[in-house]
């Protein structure tokens, strides 16, 4: 645990968040582990801990939540939508976020699978957008203009 207290103070905060969402996600610590790390780190850290959430599957997804969380609008992480299934992120109750990685959405199949869901999405009302993790971490700012250029453009109905 000491070694993610050092990442906690090493990182930036959005990776820090995204180190502790990640070992929460795959059980390498609990939630009491997450009290004791933030316990132990000075008091400037602290702020993160709320933000530590374990439903992300993927850094990328924690990036994602935190970028658009940054624009004031409501996010949901890990939704199950019927007739879809889970889906990433929910913005503002109707912008659907995926967060691709080659390693889970690669391949012809996958990308059938994943049109199916985007299909599914439109049909509830939904849209979807889908930048992929090295889009995610290597250009932040265009999913930030993405987003918010769909919910400046959104229609009252």
């Amino acid at each position: 645990m000491s070694a993610l207290g050092c990442a906690l103070q090493c990182q930036p905060p959005r990776a820090a968040v995204a180190t502790l969402d990640s070992a929460l996600h795959l059980g390498a610590i609990g939630e009491d582990d997450l009290d004791e790390i933030f316990a132990a780190v000075p008091e400037k850290y602290r702020v993160l801990r709320p933000l530590v959430d374990g439903r992300a599957e993927a850094g990328s997804e924690t990036l994602a939540r935190l970028l658009v969380r940054g624009l004031g609008v409501p996010v949901e992480i890990q939704k199950v939508i019927e007739g879809v299934g889970r889906v990433d992120l929910v913005v503002d109750g109707w912008l659907v976020i995926e967060c691709d990685s080659r390693a889970h959405h690669g391949g012809w199949i996958a990308q059938e699978r994943d049109r199916q869901r985007d299909l599914a999405l439109a049909e509830r009302g939904y849209v979807c957008i889908r930048p992929t993790a090295q889009m995610i971490f290597t250009r932040p700012d265009q999913l930030l203009r993405s987003v918010r250029g769909l919910l400046h453009g959104r229609r009252p109905q």
